[in-house]
């Protein structure tokens, strides 16, 4: 297996998911491929165009890249309430291309909003997703208020309970992962 790959859900050139998964991975000791979904053009999911046309190669690209890491850190955006359309497009093309498309891969899944709730109702929905899709769930995290507890400028967080938190998450993950 290659190494960690880190993506966000979002499709936002200026996604605060992005950044904090950018920095998330910039704490790991082991090198941390950081992507962005967008970079994959995938296309809106309906079963007509999968029954005509077939499997894109961008999801199937995206497939080969999430089978051959060694493990994944994914952060979830949210809108009103619930993970992103674009998110879940782009999961709803892997889980029909295999069901259990992250089968036994190791997640670390974040999130992280303008807001006090932390994106939780998306991360929620995630966890299940993770595990439905054949995922191993080690830790969950997320860092709320995100411009209030996080510098952009500097690349770090504000708060030190929070960063002890991330932290303990990080380990969490690394214990895991180191094999």
């Amino acid at each position: 297996m290659s190494e960690i790959i880190a993506f966000a859900g979002s499709n936002s050139t200026k996604s605060i998911n992005h950044q904090w998964v950018s920095f998330l991975s910039q704490q790991l000791v082991e090198p941390v491929n950081v992507i962005r979904l967008t970079d994959y053009q995938i296309p809106m999911y309906g079963i007509d165009y999968e029954k005509e046309i077939g499997f894109p190669k961008e999801v199937q690209r995206l497939y080969n890249d999430i089978k051959s890491a060694k493990a994944i850190i994914l952060s979830v955006n949210e809108h009103n309430g619930a993970v992103s359309s674009y998110f879940k497009n782009v999961m709803d093309w892997l889980s029909r291309y295999d069901r259990i498309f992250l089968e036994d891969k190791p997640i670390l899944l974040t999130s992280t909003s303008p807001g006090k709730l932390a994106a939780g109702k998306a991360r929620e929905y995630a966890e299940i997703a993770v595990e439905r899709y054949g995922g191993k769930l080690i830790a969950s995290f997320g860092l709320p208020s995100f411009e209030d507890n996080f510098d952009s400028e500097q690349q770090k967080l504000r708060d030190e309970t929070l960063l002890l938190g991330v932290k303990d998450t990080l380990s969490q993950f690394q214990q895991a992962i180191t094999f």
